[in-house]
């Protein structure tokens, strides 16, 4: 791309906000700026803030919406999803752009495909996960899971290329509908200057181990706060950051079984994030297996380990692989005696000083496999092939 070449990236989330998904369009939209103009159409954050800003650093221009969240500030439902898409449309109608990178749900994916259309752009379709699988592993009835299966099949098939963070998730698109050579594999990570191993720990009295991110069915967290309950040591807690459909059960279950021990920080900065996962025994990390989840390579598996913290991780077996590959700590299966296990193991290599010995190796594996500035050279590699040459922006 040059620079009278324009791209529009639409996505709910965007930083400041705290998302895998924010990050993975920060990314990409700083690695096509360096050679085309980047208009990100976004929401307002939670505390509000200006319509529209721009980051003088990479000529990216970020324009904001209002739109409607849930109780915890979270874009998640129908009705808030439709809040952001519907005024979308049109912002993407009256935005000069050349190609347009949409993230998930399918119904972002589905608005910018009939903008796509109208205005004879092309279209990027950048999913983090396969949301069919999402909402089927969540039990919603099977007439909401074809509507989304049909809505996920029409943005995979008429879009110009479509991203995917691993080769399973590459896999699950084509059984979508993709075609193969429409795909593209550009990989999944963490933003490695933030996370790091020489962060500052923020410093607390008792040792303790941290879970970082969503809290949902499919993860089902309230496995660890079973297992901190059985570890003998009862002097070590539990920390949660993030949000999620699982929080309300985790808070009344710590404080059935252990009350004072698991402690709730909600959603912090990417920094604060950074500073408490360095300072953890370990890093808790889990996706409930044979729910059609199991594809799954979680970020957060990557967040750890760039601080070199090591990860516990429970569950389906991709994610365990990652793992086990990169030397990034303990696996178990999803039940409660193993992962109660698993996490004395890493207790264990703290006391002895093995975790720290083993810190600097395990942030080099991310930065050499899964470092977010990569995956996002590679996204905008994809994206410049469909803009090459003559184009028609408007």
């Amino acid at each position: 791309m040059s620079r009278d070449r324009a791209a529009i990236i639409a996505t709910r989330v965007y930083p400041p906000e705290v998302a895998a998904a924010s990050f993975r369009m920060q990314l990409i939209a700083e690695a096509l700026a360096t050679d085309a103009a980047v208009t990100v159409l976004t929401s307002r954050t939670p505390a509000g803030g200006d319509a529209g800003e721009k980051q003088d650093q990479t000529k990216i221009v970020v324009r904001r919406a209002p739109v409607l969240r849930d109780r915890s500030g979270a874009i998640r439902g129908y009705v808030q999803y439709l809040s952001f898409d519907i005024p979308l449309f049109f912002r993407l109608l009256v935005t000069r752009g050349d190609v347009i990178v949409a993230e998930a749900p399918p119904t972002t994916g589905l608005v910018a495909l009939l903008a796509a259309f109208v205005r004879r752009r092309r279209l990027v379709y950048y999913p983090g996960d396969i949301w069919t699988d999402a909402v089927k592993s969540m039990g919603a009835p099977t007439a909401v899971v074809a509507i989304i299966k049909w809505m996920e099949s029409c943005v995979v098939r008429g879009a110009d290329r479509v991203l995917a963070v691993s080769p399973e998730v590459a896999e699950r698109l084509k059984d979508l509908g993709a075609a193969p050579e429409d795909v593209t594999v550009v990989g999944n990570g963490i933003d490695t200057r933030v996370f790091h191993p020489d962060v500052l720990p923020i410093p607390v009295a008792r040792r303790y181990f941290v879970y970082t991110g969503t809290m949902s069915e499919w993860q089902e967290p309230s496995i660890f706060v079973r297992a901190l309950a059985d570890l003998a040591d009862t002097e070590v807690e539990l920390r949660f950051f993030g949000q999620g459909a699982a929080e309300a059960e985790l808070r009344s279950l710590a404080q059935e079984l252990v009350p004072g021990r698991v402690h709730f920080g909600g959603v912090v900065p990417p920094e604060e994030s950074a500073r408490w996962i360095r300072g953890a025994i370990g890093a808790l990390v889990s996706i409930v297996p044979g729910i059609g989840y199991d594809f799954a390579r979680p970020t957060k598996t990557y967040a750890a380990a760039a601080c070199g913290t090591p990860v516990l991780f429970a569950g389906a077996s991709t994610g365990g692989a990652v793992v086990r590959e990169g030397g990034l700590g303990e696996t178990a299966d999803f039940a409660t005696s193993e992962v109660r296990d698993g996490m004395a193991r890493l207790l264990s290599e703290y006391e002895s000083g093995a975790t720290e010995s083993l810190r600097r190796q395990r942030a080099e594996w991310v930065r050499r496999n899964a470092s977010l500035e990569a995956a996002g050279a590679r996204a905008a590699d994809a994206v410049r092939t469909l803009v090459q040459g003559p184009g028609t922006s408007a």
